[in-house]
């Protein structure tokens, strides 16, 4: 992946090395809301490598409080497919049916999703199926309504330390298992 002119190599999934999390009392949970009509922002502030590292340092913090670790993937642009691999299929090796699974759900259920993206949605989805294309907000809401999981995200954000992310018209399944992502702040 490349923020401006600085390469970062790598990105991360979290395991738990306990069942039991606690909850710090300044974090906030932001909960995705209902799909209604949105108005895409992008995100045009590229932190500097002082600031990756402070954010970095932010984000081992909050792992160290829930008891987690961070997992290296290959920062390949398939991160966030292969973080979700790794903690759906124990392993990253399956992120292009991951890939596959999710942009299939954003063709099938385009009126779910097109009012959140920041360009025509037939580009956005072609883009979406290449190998190597950045991850977003959209595909992750993608991902929990197709695999029917609970996502959770542990971020380095500094107004907002964790975000979860409902299937939008149905209940996580029984036993299907959560999945916590690590989101880098951009």
């Amino acid at each position: 992946m490349m923020n401006g002119t600085h390469s970062v190599d790598k990105c991360s999934s979290l395991t738990s090395l306990s069942s039991h999390q606690d909850v710090e009392d300044d974090c906030m949970i932001a909960v995705v809301p209902s799909i209604r009509r949105h108005v895409p922002r992008v995100n045009s502030y590229i932190p500097n490598i002082s600031d990756a590292g402070l954010d970095h340092q932010r984000l081992l913090q909050r792992l160290h409080v829930h008891s987690l670790y961070e997992v290296k993937v290959s920062g390949d642009g398939n991160c966030q497919f292969r973080a979700l691999s790794d903690q759906m299929y124990k392993s990253p090796e399956y992120h292009k049916h991951v890939r596959k699974e999710i942009v299939k759900q954003l063709k099938d259920y385009r009126s779910l999703y097109e009012g959140y993206v920041p360009m025509k949605y037939k580009r956005y989805h072609k883009k979406m199926a290449k190998s190597g294309e950045w991850g977003d907000h959209v595909t992750l809401q993608a991902a929990a309504d197709k695999f029917s999981a609970k996502i959770c995200l542990l971020t380095s954000f500094r107004d907002t330390c964790f975000i979860e992310i409902m299937p939008q018209y149905q209940p996580p399944k029984c036993g299907k298992m959560e999945v916590p992502l690590l989101l880098y702040a951009h």
